[in-house]
């Protein structure tokens, strides 16, 4: 058992101060009076009956035994009323794998993850070679399973070979992912992405529509969703324009689904290459006022881990998944919108998009949280576990940061243990 004192929960649906006791995966208790008494009862010892068998007794010692046993190995952490949120779930993270390990291991891929505060991600297609056929579906995600780490949900490509011309055997894939995607590319062929949109309505999978042009192709997708009721979520908008015709067709009630990214929120008018480009001011300033209106459905961090030598030659992305968290934390806090918002952007919506259990912090669900430290970060790229190092926020000043990563029970990342630099 782990008994977490003094924390400040913090969730879609909550938020207030006390304790909690995790036993095994799930959080067991939450309360110092329920945890106390909870734990009294199980070191108080009960009187044998003498009239028992001598076999009785001795297994009754022996249940004594073991339950003080494990209170004796129960561990205590004073928490002195740090932020406690559940974990987060990244809609949209390139894992580079297979086939790009020179951008992103697994490994490095996982231990990222945890370090910002994710224990489940949703990886994108556009690897090598793409992930268009069940084989290698299964293959990368056995792969990521044998590192007992962050639990990988494998998005599909669209399209064979994410060429936009042929619609990839979505039926002989349905039972291992539930999401399609020709990351980075539109499906130009109006015709092709009408018959994938009525086939996510038939046979229950969603797509993520990253638009080129993107006023354009929102504008063009909502129609088609309107016209086949199919399941369509839009990836990292960063346009005013694209955000106003995603809030009329909400407005009309259609069921289309939107995220944006930390990195835009954060940051506009800059150089730096990323896909969708920074936009402007005004852009940033509308997708901020979208999130306060209940627009905005996710932040996805859109983790597009690259080598240096990837960005002198153009590729487009940022190494986010580390620094999602504190970027969206520090907007939060100037804009003034509740972090209650903020956890149901990043963990309350991709939870229940994923099919996760409950993501919010109450007895019985999964231990899955994060504990938050909102002392001042430095962002310093060469402390990043990914392998890419791509960031434009070097030296950034932050007000908080992951401390503790939890996943099912386990404390998978701890600032404090790992000594990192940059944390004052």
């Amino acid at each position: 058992m782990l008994y977490l004192k003094n924390c400040h929960i913090l969730d879609e649906a909550s938020d207030f101060n006390e304790d909690i006791l995790i036993e095994g995966k799930n959080i067991k208790l939450i309360g110092k009076e329920k945890i106390q008494r909870y734990i009294n009862s199980k070191i108080q010892n009960e009187k044998i009956d003498t009239n028992n068998s001598f076999k009785e007794k001795i297994a009754e010692n022996k249940f004594l035994h073991e339950k003080n046993m494990a209170i004796d190995k129960m561990k205590t952490l004073d928490l002195k009323n740090a932020l406690v949120m559940p974990s987060f779930a990244d809609l949209h993270f390139h894992l580079r794998n297979p086939g790009q390990a020179h951008k992103e291991t697994l490994l490095s891929a996982n231990k990222a993850a945890l370090r910002g505060g994710y224990t489940n991600f949703l990886a994108m297609a556009n690897t090598d070679p793409i992930i268009d056929n069940l084989q290698l579906l299964e293959n990368i995600k056995a792969q990521n399973d044998q590192l007992s780490m962050c639990t990988l949900f494998q998005a599909a490509s669209l399209t064979k070979g994410l060429l936009g011309k042929k619609l990839t055997d979505f039926e002989s894939m349905i039972e291992k992912t539930k999401f399609f995607s020709d990351d980075g590319r539109n499906v130009d062929d109006e015709k092709l992405m009408e018959e994938a949109l009525f086939l996510s309505k038939e046979l229950g999978f969603t797509i993520l529509d990253h638009c080129e042009d993107e006023e354009f192709m929102v504008r063009r997708n909502i129609k088609l969703a309107e016209k086949t009721k199919g399941r369509l979520h839009f990836c990292h908008i960063s346009k005013k324009d694209a955000m106003q015709e995603i809030i009329r067709a909400k407005d009309k009630g259609l069921s289309i689904t939107a995220e944006v990214s930390p990195h835009h929120i954060f940051f506009d008018s800059s150089l730096y290459k990323v896909n969708p480009p920074f936009a402007s001011k005004k852009d940033r300033k509308f997708l901020i006022k979208s999130i306060k209106e209940g627009y905005v459905d996710a932040i996805a961090t859109d983790h597009a881990p690259h080598t240096a030598q990837d960005k002198i030659n153009g590729a487009p992305g940022i190494s986010g998944v580390e620094t999602a968290f504190s970027l969206c934390h520090k907007i939060f806090k100037e804009e003034d919108m509740s972090l209650k918002i903020l956890s149901k952007l990043l963990s309350g919506f991709p939870g229940r998009f994923l099919n996760l259990s409950p993501k919010h912090i109450a007895e019985g669900t999964m231990a899955d949280i994060v504990v938050v430290s909102e002392r001042k970060t430095v962002i310093d790229s060469d402390d990043f576990e990914s392998k890419g190092k791509n960031t434009p926020f070097n030296g950034y000043i932050l007000d908080a940061s992951i401390a503790k990563t939890m996943k099912e029970g386990v404390f998978l990342y701890d600032n404090e243990q790992n000594q990192r630099k940059g944390y004052q």
